[in-house]
C-alpha cells in the first residue's frame, strides 16, 4: 500500500500515544490530536495477537509506531493504524473549508453519473440528484452493485466518490485506477487522513473530520456510539480540503 506508505511519510511530527478507544463503530487514537477510523471487525485479529498471553501496551508506543499497523493483514489492526495517523495530522494548517461531503456531491453530481463506493445516508438523495447512480457496495442494499460491478461503473462515471474504509481493507489503489482522468474524485468519511498527499493518487476532495473535544468523543466512542450520534455531540466538526478550488466555485458559495 505505497499510498499509505506515503501518507506516513508526509507526517512532520511523531508524539507518544496518550490513549487509544476501540469502540463498536469507531477507533480513536490520541497523540498530538485525536484521530479516528472505523472500526472494522468483519475478520478477527490476527493469529499472533491471540495466541499472545499478554495484551499490548498500545499507550507504550508512539503514533510513528502503532501507525505501522496499517500494514497489517488484520484488518482491526489496519483501523488501529489508520487512527494513529490521524492523531499525527495537523489539520489546522491546512485551508480547510467546513463542507458537508453529502451536499457537495449532491450539487457536484446533478444530471452526472456518479459512483459510490460505500453506502452513505445521503444515497437517496443523491439518487434524486445524478442521471445515474451506481452504489457499489461490499454488503449491498436493494439497489446496490457489488464490488465486482466497480470495473463496469466506475470508468463510465464523471463523479467518483470512495469511502475512507477502502484504505482499511487496502483496495483504494485497484479503485483509482479504475477512475477515469477526467473524473472528479472524492475520498470522504470519518477515517479520511487530511493529507495532501493523496492529491499526488488522483484524488480532488478530501473530506474527513476534526476532533474538537476529546473527552467528550472518547465517551461517547467507548459508549458505542455510531458517526451520526457522535456528530450530534459536538464533538467533532466534518472538514474538506480540494487539489484545486475553482472546482468549487458556483457549486458551493
Amino acid at each position: 500500500m505505497k499510498i499509505l506508505e506515503d501518507v506516513i511519510k508526509g507526517l512532520k511530527d511523531d508524539a507518544p500515544v496518550k490513549e487509544v478507544r476501540r469502540g463498536i463503530f469507531w477507533t480513536a487514537v490520541v497523540s498530538k490530536y485525536c484521530g479516528l477510523a472505523s472500526t472494522m471487525l468483519y475478520e478477527s485479529c490476527s493469529q499472533e495477537n491471540n495466541d499472545n498471553p499478554h495484551p499490548p501496551s498500545f499507550t507504550e508506543k508512539t503514533a510513528l509506531e502503532l501507525a505501522q499497523l496499517v500494514f497489517s493483514k488484520s484488518i482491526s489492526d489496519v483501523s488501529l493504524g489508520l487512527a494513529a495517523i490521524n492523531s499525527l495530522l495537523p489539520v489546522d494548517e491546512l485551508p480547510c473549508i467546513e463542507i458537508n461531503a453529502g451536499e457537495l456531491l449532491i450539487r457536484l453530481g446533478a444530471d452526472k453519473n456518479v459512483s459510490v463506493i460505500g453506502h452513505f445516508p445521503f444515497s437517496e438523495e443523491l439518487r434524486k440528484a445524478a442521471k445515474n447512480l451506481w452504489i457499489i457496495e461490499k454488503r449491498q442494499k436493494l439497489g446496490d452493485y457489488p464490488e465486482r460491478d466497480a470495473e463496469i461503473y466506475l470508468p463510465r462515471s464523471d463523479i467518483i466518490a470512495i469511502s475512507s474504509t477502502t484504505l482499511i481493507n487496502h483496495t483504494i489503489t485497484n479503485l483509482l485506477n479504475l477512475c477515469p482522468e477526467r473524473s472528479i474524485k472524492i475520498l470522504l468519511g470519518p477515517s479520511t487522513p487530511m493529507s495532501t498527499v493523496l492529491f499526488d493518487y488522483g484524488i480532488d476532495v478530501i473530506s474527513g473530520c476534526k476532533v474538537i473535544d476529546d473527552k467528550k468523543a472518547l465517551r461517547y466512542i467507548s459508549e458505542g456510539a455510531n458517526f451520526r450520534q457522535l456528530k450530534r455531540t459536538g464533538a467533532i466538526r466534518l472538514i474538506t480540503i480540494t487539489k484545486n478550488d475553482i472546482m468549487l466555485k458556483g457549486v458551493w458559495v
